[in-house]
């Protein structure tokens, strides 16, 4: 049961925590993404290993959506939020302290289970809170969070000190604050029983959702599988094919990406769902093409204003997506079908990154690009004839 009635001043405290919280989270998940090629340089370590790296992570979050996605609609959000930010502390640990890829690996498992259960409590409590801001919020803050993780991280390597630890230094600050300030988070839902049941590896989806949930699944995948190449492979790739050797790239990179989408997302957020997935099809498919022309040009510049393109199409398909299928469910169905929404769209965040991976072994890196980029390409004109062939937005429109 969802408590209908919080305070003013405690539902304006409980929006920025929880906003801040997600946040948190997201920029930790995309920390270690400019530190790859330091990590590669230190440990000598393949292409097919960097992947690796980077789908344990988002397989072990996918573990936490499957099994305790949906556990805070009986034991309620904040024990839930304080077991993920006391694992998210422990990962933080590991990486201060990792020094080979048998670290690193630990650290991203444990990361992800509890970036999975925080997405999907934290997701919860947010429309908890407000049924209109919570997914936009939900939108938001883990492109932002991203952005700061991957930026930040690319800002301290160049300029401060300890650059494989520094970082997470300050995560670990962030996160050890917030389990503080959680005494004073108010409660929204009771507990009740079942809770042991819903431990089962599950995908939860309710009736009224299906349908919408079909309809702009191809455009997700496409967004999340080119998120996950972005965070995995393409600051590689843009150190390969234009030379360049800063330390700023690849989060600049990341960070152009996700603000990008966020921009698109706050720009859109007015818009009927149908409108906006029509408009993230289209954004995406030019923004790859311009990436494969940036790889043939092999013009750092270019790569910038493609990853902008292709970011408004994962922005706005991003929020897209969530507008069309979460509101449609009822208050004790919120954390299932978000744990559903993260579970389809973590699984396309790694395993076409973790092919590509393995791919470059015998391809290369610049093959496998294109590739991968013919791929999304293929997934955003199918989705189009599924979106583009809807008589209205009024079925879409949240």
């Amino acid at each position: 049961m969802v408590f209908e009635s919080i305070p003013p001043g405690a539902r304006g405290f409980r929006l920025v925590y929880l906003a801040v919280a997600l946040l948190g989270f997201l920029a930790a998940s995309s920390a270690p993404t400019p530190l790859y090629h330091l990590y590669q340089q230190a440990w000598q370590f393949s292409a097919a290993t960097l992947t690796l790296i980077f789908a344990v992570y988002a397989l072990s979050l996918l573990a936490a959506l499957l099994t305790v996605g949906s556990l805070s609609d009986y034991l309620g959000r904040r024990p839930l939020i304080l077991a993920a930010l006391l694992l998210e502390i422990g990962a933080m640990g590991l990486f201060i302290v990792a020094d080979s890829v048998a670290w690193l690996l630990a650290a991203r498992v444990l990361q992800g289970f509890a970036t999975g259960m925080a997405t999907s409590v934290l997701g919860a409590a947010l429309l908890d809170t407000d049924r209109h801001q919570g997914p936009l919020v939900n939108s938001l803050a883990p492109l932002l969070g991203m952005a700061c993780g991957a930026l930040g991280t690319s800002l301290l390597v160049e300029y401060a000190a300890w650059p494989l630890r520094l970082a997470y230094w300050l995560l670990l600050g962030l996160f050890a604050v917030l389990t503080l300030l959680l005494l004073r988070l108010p409660e929204s839902v009771s507990r009740q029983r079942g809770a042991w049941a819903s431990l089962q590896p599950a995908l939860s989806v309710p009736v009224q959702a299906r349908r919408a949930l079909w309809r702009m699944l191809p455009v997700d995948i496409a967004v999340w599988a080119l998120g996950g190449f972005f965070l995995s492979l393409a600051p590689s790739l843009v150190r390969e094919t234009t030379g360049s050797t800063s330390n700023l790239t690849g989060g600049a990179l990341v960070a152009a990406l996700t603000l990008s989408g966020a921009a698109a997302i706050f720009s859109l957020r007015q818009q009927p769902a149908l409108r906006v997935l029509r408009l993230g099809t289209v954004l995406l498919a030019s923004g790859v093409a311009l990436i494969l022309l940036a790889l043939h040009s092999a013009a750092l510049g270019l790569f910038f204003i493609a990853t902008l393109v292709a970011g408004s199409g994962f922005g706005a398909g991003f929020l897209g997506a969530l507008r069309s299928t979460l509101p449609l469910a009822e208050a004790h169905e919120r954390a299932g079908l978000m744990s559903t929404f993260y579970v389809l769209s973590y699984l396309a965040f790694c395993l076409p990154a973790l092919l590509a991976g393995f791919m470059v072994r015998h391809f290369g890196l610049i093959a496998t690009s294109q590739v991968y980029a013919l791929g999304l390409l293929a997934l955003c004109l199918l989705a189009a004839f599924g979106l583009f062939g809807q008589r209205s937005a009024a079925t879409c429109s949240a």
